[in-house]
């Protein structure tokens, strides 16, 4: 891994991790008050983690992302790098573009249009970083993972949640 070098890229480094864990204030600023109230109403699926697990998961999954798109950065002369970083945007828009439909809009169907979306932005993400530097791909391995986990989840919760659809 190549470590920030001068203060331009500590500060680069830093505007990554905070915009990818903007990202998910955005979202919680949708998901927070519902948790209590309408989330708790809901049917829950099979293996569905409890409430507590979500914020120290994504917390973490949002450092590896900024960490991630701050090593493209450094080789942004790359031809794929351009490309890599404005599909990290798409991805990052997609994660907080969740909260808002499944837990503001309360549309299930939608949310898993749209996390299948996310998922796709995510592997284009890391097929252009992996071309850039295979470490920034690699990095994004959990968050796809737990994004897998969630499109199981989102769609679970469709299912069993007809008058939600």
């Amino acid at each position: 891994m190549s470590l920030p070098r001068s203060g331009r890229e500590w500060a680069a480094l830093a505007a990554f991790i905070i915009g990818s864990l903007a990202a998910g204030l955005i979202g919680s600023i949708a998901t927070m008050p519902n948790i209590p109230t309408w989330y708790a109403t809901l049917i829950r699926p099979p293996l569905n983690p409890p409430n507590w697990v979500f914020g120290p998961v994504w917390t973490t999954l949002y450092i590896l992302m900024g960490i991630a798109a701050f090593l493209v950065w450094q080789r942004r002369d790359h031809p794929a790098a351009k490309q890599g970083l404005a599909l990290f945007a798409v991805q990052l828009a997609l994660n907080a573009l969740w909260s808002w439909v499944f837990f503001a809009f309360h549309t299930l169907g939608l949310a898993f249009v749209v996390v299948a979306g996310l998922w796709l932005a995510i592997l284009g993400t890391m097929e252009r970083f992996y071309r850039v530097y295979p470490l920034a791909a690699y990095l994004l391995v959990p968050y796809l993972a737990w994004t897998t986990f969630a499109s199981y989840l989102t769609g679970a919760y469709w299912y069993l949640n007809p008058q939600w659809r």
